[in-house]
């Protein structure tokens, strides 16, 4: 049996899997016409602690480019009723049944919905990111996360504790739109006192 260690279980927290499946979304949602690359979703695997060897080939990362886009539709829900549909739809569709593994002693005993232990990247991506979704969702009572606010931004973002609704991945775009908004502002200001003058 395998104990549980600090660090395993803050590696694979519910919280630490739902911001890993984030990132994975992000890097595989690309940017332009730039397509992700097998060693940029490799460097997100391991920096949430993914097991080395972390290998994976161009047609690995295609396939969880086309989860990740599935996934997507949970964090551009506008409700969490509509979240909790999409994540229903996303299990019945796309993932096995509940099942406990220790992957052969090597971890502590925790829960998968892919079809065993050696699934290919694509499932485990889709089924542990819903699987962490799923919790989160039932946990807060709202959509685990959403789509930054920033038109000039297309990632996704989780929504954790208490405190106001986040609209923002991350503070550079939050900074960007109000930097944005308030050159508007001002703008709109000089307009209105000139056309005072006439």
């Amino acid at each position: 049996m395998a104990a549980l260690s600090d660090d395993w279980s803050t590696r694979h927290s519910v919280l630490a899997n739902a911001r890993r499946t984030a990132a994975l979304i992000n890097v595989l949602s690309g940017t332009g016409d730039r397509q992700p690359q097998p060693k940029d979703v490799a460097e997100v695997l391991r920096e949430y602690g993914e097991s080395e060897p972390v290998e994976l080939a161009e047609d690995d990362v295609v396939r969880m480019r086309a989860a990740a886009l599935l996934l997507r539709e949970v964090f551009a829900a506008e409700d969490v009723d509509a979240a909790a549909a999409a994540l229903n739809r996303l299990m019945v569709e796309q993932t096995g049944p509940l099942r406990l593994t220790s992957h052969g002693g090597g971890t502590p005993w925790h829960p998968h919905l892919d079809s065993h232990d050696d699934a290919p990247w694509d499932e485990w991506f889709l089924t542990s990111s819903c699987l962490a979704l799923t919790v989160l969702l039932w946990d807060h009572q709202r959509p685990p996360g959403g789509l930054c606010a920033s038109p000039a931004c297309r990632n996704v973002y989780i929504t954790s504790g208490p405190g106001p609704a986040r609209r923002y991945c991350s503070r550079r775009c939050a900074t960007r739109e109000r930097v944005a908004a308030h050159r508007r502002g001002q703008r709109t200001a000089d307009t209105n006192s000139g056309s005072g003058n006439s």
